[in-house]
């Protein structure tokens, strides 16, 4: 039945990532998509589908599936339901280390930026966790969550502050900063997808580790779990999904958040199905969520951070009305 479901969101992201072939400012007949593929011939529309709209997809596909595998992970691991790579700061600490990068010395190009926004993400993932578990509670959702938008907080107003008053970093980043998959090409997703495919891989292989640290660390421990090791390889998996992620399209919040519960609602807690089903949906949403901000305007386009926004704002609103919080 898993198994059955899986394909069958492996078919639907097969469809939307062919819509994000033939939907845009000029639609494309599904034949004349087909034989871009696989019959160039040169022309305007072939050059269109093969030089702007099939980078434009793939990323999209490899983005959207690392932030809802990023996402899915971090739920398991702090336990928390409210967690994404957005709000708990990871996605912001990624950002700003790339906008330092910029300012400070000068660099451009994804090949380097993924670097500082591993940086960044690691960084700004150890300062939220210390900063919620602190008290007698621990590190509790509504701590992590508060924690998280406290420091989002601070790394997004030192970030508008470089943008504003530095033109160069403004030029280069003014439609990264949002998220973006436009006019990017082949070659930056070349530079992420090691990184990529390392958390992914990474990710898929702790599916049974996280189902015994979610019975609780002291029963986690009897059944043989290494809890300290397999906590490190998840924090691993998620700063290598997030830091490629965001060095390739810029920080794009909810999809972290929003997927995983939808792909639970499918597959039950077991976070060996879990996983692979946050990466499938994760991916369709952001190729969905693309292709719609092309066509919503009647002039123009949305970017997709801008989407993922609009969507996830509700259901993450919904998230905290229906979720037990434990106080402070």
């Amino acid at each position: 039945m898993r198994a059955g479901g899986l394909l069958l969101a492996l078919g639907v992201l097969a469809l939307a990532a062919l819509l994000g072939l033939a939907v845009g400012a000029k639609p494309i007949p599904p034949g004349v998509v087909w034989d871009a593929l696989w019959h160039f011939d040169g022309s305007y529309d072939h050059t269109v589908i093969r030089g702007l709209r099939v980078p434009r997809t793939a990323l999209g596909v490899a983005v959207g599936a690392a932030l809802g595998l990023a996402g899915a992970l971090m739920q398991a691991l702090v336990r928390n339901p409210l967690a994404d790579p957005g709000l708990l700061g990871v996605n912001m600490g990624a950002t700003t280390a790339v906008v330092a990068a910029i300012h400070l010395f000068g660099l451009t190009g994804v090949d380097v930026y993924v670097w500082f926004s591993f940086v960044g993400a690691a960084a700004a993932s150890v300062l939220v966790y210390l900063l919620g578990s602190r008290g007698r509670t621990g590190a509790t959702p509504v701590r992590l969550a508060l924690a998280g938008t406290a420091v989002s907080a601070v790394l997004l107003g030192v970030t508008n502050g470089v943008v504003l008053f530095d033109d160069f970093v403004f030029e280069e980043i003014r439609f990264w900063q949002v998220g973006s998959l436009t006019g990017r090409d082949l070659e930056i997703l070349g530079s992420v997808a090691p990184f990529l495919v390392g958390g992914v891989l990474l990710a898929l292989s702790l599916g049974r580790s996280l189902n015994a640290i979610a019975l609780g660390e002291d029963l986690a421990a009897a059944l043989g779990a290494r809890i300290g090791r397999v906590r490190a390889l998840t924090a691993t998996a998620v700063v290598l999904l997030c830091g490629a992620a965001t060095a390739a399209a810029g920080p794009i919040a909810f999809v972290g958040l929003a997927v995983p519960h939808a792909a639970r609602l499918l597959t039950g807690p077991d976070q060996r199905w879990l996983l692979p089903y946050s990466a499938v949906l994760g991916a369709v949403l952001l190729v969905a969520s693309d292709t719609l901000g092309r066509v919503v305007l009647p002039h123009g386009e949305l970017e997709v951070g801008i989407i993922t926004a609009l969507v996830g704002a509700p259901v993450f609103v919904f998230l905290v009305r229906r979720t037990r919080m434990p106080r402070l």
